[in-house]
């Protein structure tokens, strides 16, 4: 076997193709790890979120009935007017959500 430049020229472009699909390769494997670490963090993000939410709304639903019956005790020691009013509205703002109807 002897070796021509002709050899020499088709070796050498067999192997940068080899070198250019191992480099394709590469990248792509890259790109789809990145996207699964992304994927990862947008879930953890969004799980602590949920989790956020769900805690603000029993701390307002806490601080809603707080302060109903702050306006029930102000009713009771005979405040009239806007407070009568503002009871109402919140009982019935309270029984509307209470069967998801806002």
């Amino acid at each position: 076997m002897t070796i021509t430049a002709n050899t020499i020229i088709t070796a050498a472009a067999l192997l940068a193709a080899v070198i250019a699909i191992a480099k394709y390769y590469n990248r792509v494997y890259d790109l789809v790890k990145h996207q699964q670490e992304q994927d990862k963090a947008v879930q953890a993000v969004r799980s602590d979120h949920d989790r956020d939410v769900k805690a603000i709304k029993t701390e307002q639903t806490i601080i809603v009935y707080g302060i109903l019956a702050c306006l029930k005790g102000l009713k009771e020691q005979g405040c009239d007017g806007p407070v009568t009013d503002a009871a109402e509205t919140l009982e019935k703002h309270l029984n509307l959500a209470a069967h998801d109807q806002i």
